[in-house]
């Protein structure tokens, strides 16, 4: 999860290392399994009934992951997902909530049982019910960025 330009992005949908990162981070962090076992890299991109997306740690985070449920619910395809400020998920009246949330996840490590309003592409505004949002970190506890996981929302 490197800082590179957009023409330069690595491609993290079926990466065994970054679906390691995001499910041993969610493991270390939240205290339980994000998949159960048997389930690798491209079972989480393609088939997984929930949606899972990842920020890097920029100044401005920018998507580096988002499995097809998100791509889904987001309305976006994955080249245009991946070079998305994370911040552009939410309206700009709920960019402030949603800046309280990841704080209390630097801070806390995740939170659990959030619920917030999004928007997709098509400027559908929909909530996210039950999410988890953690801190992606690896083995050695450098901070990769945040995370977040939801299987349930519903049209505002």
């Amino acid at each position: 999860m490197t800082d590179r330009p957009e023409s330069n992005a690595v491609d993290l949908s079926r990466d065994e290392a970054f679906f390691d990162l995001l499910t041993g981070s969610f493991r270390r962090v939240v205290g339980v399994d994000l998949v159960g076992d048997g389930r690798g890299a491209g079972w989480l991109y393609r088939e997984a009934p929930f949606v899972v997306v990842a920020h890097n740690t920029e100044a401005d985070p920018r998507f580096v992951y988002a499995n097809r449920a998100a791509q889904d619910c987001f309305e976006y395809p994955w080249e245009e997902f991946v070079t998305l400020p994370s911040r552009l998920s939410a309206e700009l009246p709920d960019r402030a909530e949603r800046q309280r949330l990841l704080d209390a996840v630097k801070r806390d490590g995740f939170i659990s049982d959030y619920r917030g309003l999004r928007v997709a592409k098509s400027g559908r505004r929909f909530w996210i019910e039950d999410g988890i949002v953690w801190q992606l970190l690896d083995r050695d506890g450098n901070l990769r960025g945040q995370a977040a996981t939801f299987s349930s929302w519903k049209d505002a």
